[in-house]
């Protein structure tokens, strides 16, 4: 399917002409994201956490320690809420309360699956690990057993999913340019900067070409 179908929840309600349910054009915004934050409620008190995660195929992974709140809360069943957000710019508009932002952002509404096969938790670590920088894994040592055993990975199958995009210039009516104000957009891009080497590294490790040559997809 091209499209998610919308429904109740993940219906775009607010400015309902910037939503989409194209399914590409999410997993392009899901896989240039790093970090979502996830809602859920336990107790009736509600948190939102921060936490990075990988899309293989139609699933969402997480994983984070087998003590965590979030996890242990996700592990049950309980539903909740993940998002994701890009700043693409600042808008600039000729009246105070005309301002935006140029973004695109996804929300995800679900459950929770929890991983318990070895191996499969094994191959989710790896796409973690290649979703932060490809050709990472084969660089660096696995995780060991215990290492394993410590954290929980949950899979999100991705269903009830939405998107939002916000593009172009201030929305004005035409006579509030008549002020003096300069208006437009300050474009915004996420980019890596040149890479610090730690200083309890090896000092004679030549830097990777996938750490040299560090991007995101676009």
């Amino acid at each position: 399917m091209s499209e998610f179908t919308p429904t109740v929840r993940t219906k775009v309600q607010r400015k309902p002409d910037r939503g989409t349910y194209d399914r590409e054009l999410i997993y392009n915004i899901l896989d240039e994201a790093f970090v979502c934050q996830i809602g859920f409620v336990v107790d009736a008190v509600p948190y939102v956490v921060p936490t990075n995660y990988v899309r293989v195929g139609d699933k969402l992974f997480l994983h984070g320690s087998t003590a965590g709140r979030l996890m242990r809360t996700l592990a049950s069943g309980a539903p909740f809420c993940l998002s994701v957000t890009l700043l693409d710019g600042i808008v600039l508009s000729p009246t105070a309360t005309g301002h935006s932002v140029n973004y695109r952002s996804v929300v995800v509404m679900g459950k929770a699956e929890q991983i318990t096969d070895p191996q499969a938790k094994l191959a989710a670590m790896r796409d973690f690990v290649e979703y932060v920088i490809r050709g990472r894994w084969a660089q660096v040592r696995p995780p060991s057993d215990q290492e394993l055993r410590g954290t929980m990975v949950l899979a999100v199958p991705l269903v009830e999913v939405s998107a939002k995009v916000r593009t172009g210039f201030a929305v004005d009516d035409d006579e509030e340019y008549a002020g003096g104000a300069w208006t437009g957009v300050i474009p915004f891009k996420w980019s890596a900067q040149t890479p610090v080497l730690d200083p309890r590294g090896n000092q004679a490790a030549q830097m990777p070409a996938n750490v040299a040559n560090y991007s995101r997809p676009q």
